[in-house]
This record gives structure tokens, C-alpha cells and sequence, in this order.
């Protein structure tokens, strides 16, 4: 009964609910930024390059990379794999409309979060994120409250436990896995590596997955590439079936709730948080001249997870003679496809792709935790105590998720990933227009051959109420 009554929440909240929300949203920033997420890509990668305005912040790279290492996870393997198997090829379609919709929105939180962040008085770092905005521009604790509330048992505790689960699952095309005992003995050792890294401090999860987010993503597309080259006669067929699939009957067939859409925007949306508040977390920790240019790098983010990484996934799963089914559905159903490619190296590739990404998804998950901890308490970091009670409990979630079901895993991140959204996406559409604001003073300067510099004045704000930028 509890399983079936959350199957309901979660289809109540992602249609039709968040679907029109997300649209709206996107096709509104969209527009009132002259599609941003496309015509300033150029203006993304130059602005990806800077180093941070002093010694004490953290560099547009970092922040893309922490942001990064929460939306590129587990979610790129064995979510789209999901989709592509219980919704159909089609799912990929909406995957990527939702990434270069959801982009603009995307663009538009992290400018905010950038706007409106705190200093550090202690070290004189930045911080912030959508609690943060919620409050200054809307003077309403009681709502950042919630988010902030939300944030912590999405990332901290639902995300975790399907990172975990995700992990473990990929053990089971081995011979010596048991049901029984295999999932205790990952989640034991999952939960003991991550706890070594989290007890090490914020700084640490900078350093380490600067170093692995990248390398796994490389390698990752670079194993796609391998298996489209192998099979790149069945690549037109493939491209076909995606954009037939999208608009069939058939993928409607079952119901809208399990159709290639909805599994293409849950997953997609699961995979590049574009609207979800994650980002703007990191984006507030960035040391930039002007706050548009940490909008502009996050917007890549979505792209890099999606477009690039999630695609890798849905053009191996479509590129195949291997029959979707739902007892494949998952990690399963890669790993064959591998193994049909590369014998039984390719499904230990994909074992050591989702240690990796399990890895830095986790890592990158708690460190989204600490602002919204914070801010909860008043806008001070908790004790120490406080703290080692929390990593505790965090550790312990991650041992939990290698146990739990597959369907109750996904659900419980869907529908605390959807509370988040539908706080933060709401509260964008009422505030966006400072953002939108930021941008054409940005391309202002940039017009006139300056490096852009923002103060708050310029779209209307009281320097004396924010932190930065007077």
C-alpha cells in the first residue's frame, strides 16, 4: 500500500503537474533571454576559462565541476537505460528537450544564486543557492525553509540511496553475486569510502572530483563512440526510431505515465537537475566579475550531462540487437549491450564507470547539503557535532540504498526531486527578471568592448541589501 501510494504522488507530481511547470518555465527564459543557452555558448566557454576574482573564491571550472560531479552520476547510465527500456527509444527525444529548455532555466537560477549570495565572514568565501534568493528577493523565510528542508532530503538522503542502489546493481551479472549477502557487502563499502571522503571537509570533494569528473566522463563517451563505430550501420535506423518513437501511439500506448516522454523528462530531469535548485549551490561558491557568467557555465553543465553523457547512453542502448525488457531494465541492459561489443570487458567497464560516478554523485550530493544546513540554522554553520551526526547518518543512507527495491528507490527520489522543483521553479518565474535584467547589462558591456562588471544598481537592486556587487 505505501508503495502504491507513492507510485501516485509521483505520477500526480510529474504529470501533469511539473510537466507544465518545466515548459512554461523554459519556453518563458527562453524567450525573455533570446534563447541565452544558445546564442552565448561561445560567451560560456570563455567565461568557463577565467580564474576567480580573488585568492579566496572558487574558480567558474570548480563550481561547473562540483555542479557537474551531482548531475553527471548514475543517473547517465542507469536512468536513461530505464527510460530507453520501459519508455522506449523515444525517451531520448524529450531528454534532449528538456536539456536545452530546461537549459535557459537553468541559466536563470544559477544567475540569481550568483546575485544574491552571502559572504563568509570567517573565511570570506561566498555561498549560497536558491534559500538563500528565496529570502532576499521574496523576504520569506518560511518558504526558503522548506526548500532549503527539501534539498537536504533529495541530495542527502533520496539521491544517495538510489546512487547506492544504482552502484550495487551493477554487480548482479556476476557470478558471485547473492541477492542476499552482495548488497550488504557493497553498501558496507560504499558508505566506508565516501565517509573517509566527507570527514575530510567541502575543500577535499573540490579537489577530488576535479580530478574525476572529467576523466570518467571521457572515458565513458569515448566507450560510446567505440560501440556507435562498431555498430554505425545501425545508426540511421536508430535516429529514426528515437524521433518515430517520441510522437507514436505506441509509446503512448501504456498510458501517459509510463510513456517515452514521461520516462524521458523523470530521467532527464533526474540526470541534469536544470530548475531542481541543485546547481545554484555551487554557482554561489564561484568568484566571478559578473553573476551572469556562472549562469552562462552552468547552463553548460546541462548540456555536458545531457547532451553528451546521456546521449552516449541512449545511442548504445538503441545501437543494438539486444531486447529491451523489463527484467534488463536498468544497468542490466547496458552491461549486455557492452557484452555484446567487447565480450566480458564490458560489463566490468561499466562497473568501474558506476563506482566512479557513484562516487563523485555522492561526494557531490553532501556538498550541496552544506548551505542549506546553514541556512536552516540561521545562516551559521552547525557545530561540529552536528555535522559528524549528519555524515553519520548520510553514510548510513548509502549503506540502506544498496538494500532497497529498484521501484522504491526511483520513486522516493522522483517525488523529494519534484518538491524541489516545484518550490524553486515558481520562485525563478517571480524573480527572473533581475536576471534577465543581468544579462542585457552583460551583453551591454561586452558590446561596448568591456570586460563586464556588474553592481546591483544596474537592474534596479539595493546595493546595501545584498552582500556583493555595490
Amino acid at each position: 500500500m505505501f508503495a502504491s501510494l507513492l507510485e501516485a504522488i509521483n505520477g500526480f507530481l510529474y504529470y501533469p503537474l511539473l510537466i507544465i511547470v518545466l515548459a512554461v518555465a523554459g519556453i518563458y527564459f527562453s524567450f525573455r533571454t533570446k534563447f541565452v543557452q544558445i546564442r552565448m555558448v561561445p560567451e560560456a566557454i570563455r567565461a568557463l576559462m577565467e580564474k576567480p576574482e580573488d585568492d579566496n573564491g572558487v574558480s567558474s571550472f570548480q563550481a561547473l565541476i562540483v555542479s557537474t560531479a551531482s548531475r553527471v552520476g548514475t543517473g547517465n547510465i542507469v536512468g536513461v537505460s530505464t527510460a530507453i527500456v520501459l519508455g522506449g527509444p523515444g525517451a531520448a527525444f524529450w531528454m534532449w528537450l528538456l536539456a536545452i529548455i530546461g537549459a535557459a532555466t537553468a541559466f536563470i537560477e544559477s544567475t540569481l544564486a550568483q546575485i544574491y549570495k552571502r559572504k563568509d565572514k570567517e573565511t570570506g568565501e561566498s555561498y549560497g543557492g536558491p534559500a538563500y534568493y528565496i529570502e532576499s528577493a521574496l523576504k520569506n523565510r518560511g518558504i526558503a525553509s522548506l526548500f532549503a528542508l527539501f534539498l537536504i532530503l533529495t541530495y542527502a538522503f533520496g539521491f544517495n540511496l538510489l546512487a547506492s542502489y544504482n552502484l550495487q546493481s551493477t554487480f548482479a551479472v556476476y557470478d558471485f553475486y547473492h541477492p542476499s549477502t552482495t548488497p550488504y557487502i557493497i553498501g558496507a563499502i560504499l558508505a566506508a569510502i565516501v565517509a573517509y571522503a566527507i570527514f575530510g571537509g567541502g575543500k577535499r570533494i573540490v579537489r577530488i572530483t576535479e580530478i574525476i569528473v572529467p576523466v570518467m566522463g571521457i572515458a565513458y563517451v569515448l566507450m560510446s563512440i567505440i560501440v556507435l563505430a562498431m555498430n554505425i550501420d545501425l545508426l540511421p535506423n536508430a535516429i529514426r526510431l528515437i524521433f518515430e518513437d517520441a510522437f507514436s501511439a505506441r509509446s503512448f500506448g501504456g498510458g501517459l505515465a509510463g510513456s517515452a516522454m514521461i520516462y524521458g523528462i523523470k530521467r532527464g530531469l533526474y540526470s541534469n537537475e536544470a530548475g531542481v535548485g541543485s546547481a545554484p549551490n555551487a554557482a554561489a561558491s564561484a568568484g566571478v566579475s559578473h553573476p551572469v557568467k556562472q549562469g552562462l557555465v552552468q547552463f553548460m553543465s546541462v548540456y555536458i550531462d545531457t547532451l553528451l553523457i546521456c546521449t552516449a547512453t541512449a545511442m548504445m542502448c538503441i545501437v543494438t540487437d539486444v531486447q529491451p525488457t523489463e527484467e534488463l531494465a536498468g544497468a542490466p541492459f547496458i552491461q549486455e549491450v557492452l557484452a555484446q561489443n567487447f565480450g566480458s570487458i564490458g560489463p566490468s567497464f561499466i562497473t568501474i564507470a558506476m563506482i566512479l560516478f557513484s562516487f563523485t554523485t555522492l561526494l557531490g550530493n553532501l556538498y550541496y547539503c552544506e548551505p542549506a544546513l546553514s541556512f536552516l540554522n540561521k545562516n551559521k554553520r552547525p557545530s561540529k557535532n552536528f555535522i559528524l551526526i549528519f555524515n553519520i547518518i548520510c553514510v548510513a543512507v548509502i549503506f540502506i540504498g544498496a538494500l532497497v527495491p529498484m521501484d522504491m528507490a526511483w520513486t522516493i527520489a522522483d517525488i523529494l526531486m519534484a518538491g524541489m522543483a516545484l518550490i524553486n521553479i515558481p520562485v525563478c518565474l517571480l524573480i527572473g527578471n533581475v536576471a534577465i535584467k543581468a544579462v542585457a547589462d552583460y551583453n551591454e558591456q561586452r558590446k561596448a568592448g568591456k570586460e563586464p562588471v556588474f553592481k546591483a544598481s544596474k537592474v534596479g537592486l539595493d546595493p546595501n541589501e545584498l552582500d556583493y556587487w555595490g
